[in-house]
């Protein structure tokens, strides 16, 4: 093996072990390194601009359907917790608790920030009056801590980065529709800016957020089979409301409790997109999410090098005013061939190549990290061509993802069926289930797998329940999950 190809040696290849092959990547990447903390990680720079571009992207979507954004504290009261019974029996195995401060013992132990609806009544409730003050469109951008026993970089770590809406309504039917109106924005941006197609429906009562009426979720599959719930919307009813106090003066002056919703998705989707899209290869970015979009790489022997850098940058001010992220590596003492793996690896999508002999034929090469083409293209067309190769590479992903979820997406009509199935292939499985939480219950013991959600459009309706034979009432989405 040549030395421009080592590196890929230090991967582990998906085939061996997925989750090697995916921290051999997240690490060889430079996306993030771990902390002394047990469970935390640092968001290196290419880690962290993932997220700071989905940030951007979702930030726009919820502003412009009337949300803001604002910043609620990271330590709340314990007594808090306390005032919504379910909620914290939900989330009391993962509180971590501040009990001491400046040497002395706290009167109340401070939970460090979980999820947010609790400070979120407790604010609302000072801030709402009357129905002139609702509907409350309020969004943050936030760090919470979850202690979670088991940990996997950015897929579940015990601190995380995320956003969490909170909204308030006069009527059950607008807090409804503000659910369904994020569910919504989350599928279009999780498919058209990450390329990665997910499965939109309803949560069981038993894997419904702690606290809620009802839950909604859009659910992806990774490159091993396994589930990943990309984002999750709850209408919370009045159950907060309630808890909180939370009141206004209706339009016939009567005193109504409000209508709460929440929603939200975290930096657990830099861990899908590469489980997503990456390769034995590396990471594989989806253009619209990716930091470097284009890398220009100069190439030929030293007496033209000096031409043609002074032509790739002249292109890449050109692209660059275009709006597309592109950087350059002119740096003499790496060969063109181990820049190729190196951002190959890297994920980045396409690959600009200018030598001497493109610049006398006013041409470059554009190659994609996806299906590998070289396309021979005009420098007068550059802006053109990259964006469509840009767009090509965003379709072919997905599409690519789509393919891979539709094939390992299988139907079954017993739990016999489903344990023989698991044993040989790890996917989605569709089932049918008469709504117990017994039979759920059988399901997750007896084959590691929990209901991802109720598809609001499945491939085919169940009539029977796996387990116990019964009328369904649900066909269920079953698969193992991160």
């Amino acid at each position: 093996m040549s030395k421009d190809k080592q590196f890929v040696t230090e991967i582990t290849p998906q085939s061996e072990d997925f989750s090697r092959w995916y921290i051999d990547v997240i690490k060889k990447a430079e996306l993030m390194d771990y902390s002394p903390v047990r469970g935390c990680i640092v968001f290196r720079p290419d880690g962290y601009e993932l997220w700071e571009l989905c940030q951007r992207e979702l930030d726009a979507k919820f502003k412009e359907t009337g949300h803001r954004n604002a910043y609620f504290p990271l330590l709340i009261p314990e007594s808090f917790f306390q005032k919504e019974k379910e909620h914290v029996e939900g989330f009391n195995p993962e509180l971590p608790f501040v009990t001491e401060a400046g040497g002395e013992l706290l009167e109340e132990k401070l939970a460090i920030r979980p999820t947010s609806e609790t400070m979120f009544g407790h604010m609302y409730s000072k801030w709402i009056q009357s129905y002139r003050d609702l509907p409350l469109l309020i969004n943050q951008w936030a760090n919470v801590i979850r202690w979670e026993k088991r940990t996997l970089p950015f897929m579940r770590t015990s601190e995380f980065l995320w956003q969490e809406g909170h909204t308030a309504h006069e009527t059950e039917e607008e807090a409804r529709q503000e659910t369904m109106q994020m569910l919504e924005i989350y599928r279009e941006f999780v498919e058209n800016f990450l390329a990665i197609p997910v499965i939109t429906g309803q949560k069981t009562p038993s894997e419904k957020f702690a606290g809620a009426m009802d839950t909604f979720s859009i659910e992806a599959m990774m490159k091993d089979g396994r589930a990943v719930q990309a984002g999750t919307s709850h209408y919370l009813g009045t159950n907060f409301a309630k808890a909180f106090d939370i009141k206004f003066l209706d339009r016939e002056n009567t005193q109504q409790f409000v209508h709460t919703t929440s929603w939200g998705v975290s930096t657990r989707l830099i861990g899908a997109l590469i489980m997503v899209h990456g390769d034995d290869r590396g990471l594989a970015l989806p253009p619209k999410v990716a930091p470097t979009q284009v890398i220009m790489i100069p190439i030929g022997p030293p007496k033209t090098r000096d031409a043609v850098i002074g032509r790739t940058d002249e292109l890449f001010k050109e692209l660059k005013k275009a709006g597309v992220r592109v950087k350059v590596d002119d740096r003499a003492d790496q060969s063109p061939g181990w820049k190729f793996n190196e951002y190959e690896m890297r994920g980045v999508p396409v690959r600009l190549e200018l030598g001497p002999r493109d610049m006398e034929n006013g041409v470059c090469v554009l190659v994609s990290r996806v299906s590998g083409e070289k396309r021979v293209v005009s420098q007068d067309n550059l802006v053109t061509e990259v964006n469509q190769m840009l767009q090509e590479i965003h379709d072919q992903m997905f599409e690519n993802a789509k393919q891979f979820r539709d094939d390992n997406f299988l139907s079954v009509d017993t739990l016999d069926e489903l344990k023989a199935d698991m044993e040989v292939k790890r996917g989605f499985y569709l089932a049918g289930w008469c709504g117990s939480n017994a039979c759920e219950h059988t399901v997750k013991e007896e084959t590691g797998a929990t209901s991802r959600n109720i598809p609001f459009e499945p491939k085919q309706t169940k009539s029977n329940c796996l387990v116990c034979g019964e009328d369904a009432q649900h066909t269920v989405v079953f698969a193992r999950a991160y």
